[in-house]
């Protein structure tokens, strides 16, 4: 596969429940209530619970490295949170869509530009990742999931 300025990253979506939040939450160690608890979510002036801002993140990020076929390619990644990702308190979960373009190819790296949504409303903003880049290497062998 070529991959060039221009270059469309295929669309990921990522279902997340609260089931996710709890797996997160012990893998993580944040067991922050605002990931667990309606109550204290509310409380503290959030529509209800909200995913951890490291999971969305890491979700974003696995998208593009399942599409470089590698992890180890990653080089830099960033990206500013907008608003935080409400999740529903049913079997359903909500629905994070993960594109991106490469923006630029220069040196063995290319330069990509993330979009991350929920309901069509950005999540995370300015999500820019820097990747390793071999010709023939990018996009093979990448999983879904």
């Amino acid at each position: 596969m070529t991959v060039e300025a221009g270059t469309v990253l295929p669309e990921r979506t990522f279902t997340v429940t609260r089931e996710d939040l709890v797996r997160y939450a012990g893998a993580s160690g944040d067991f922050n209530p605002i990931h667990w608890s309606d109550r204290v979510a509310i409380q503290v002036g959030l529509p209800d619970v909200i995913a951890h801002g490291m999971l969305t993140m890491a979700l974003a990020c696995r998208a593009l490295t399942d599409w470089a076929g590698d992890p180890g390619v990653l080089m830099t990644y960033g990206v500013k949170f907008t608003r935080p990702v409400v999740v529903p308190n049913d079997d359903i979960g909500v629905q994070l869509s993960v594109s991106g373009v490469v923006k630029k190819v220069e040196a063995g790296l290319a330069y990509v530009d993330l979009s991350v949504t929920v309901d069509g409303d950005k999540v995370l903003t300015a999500a820019r990742a820097t990747i390793r880049y071999q010709p023939g290497s990018t996009g093979e062998g990448h999983s879904q999931g």
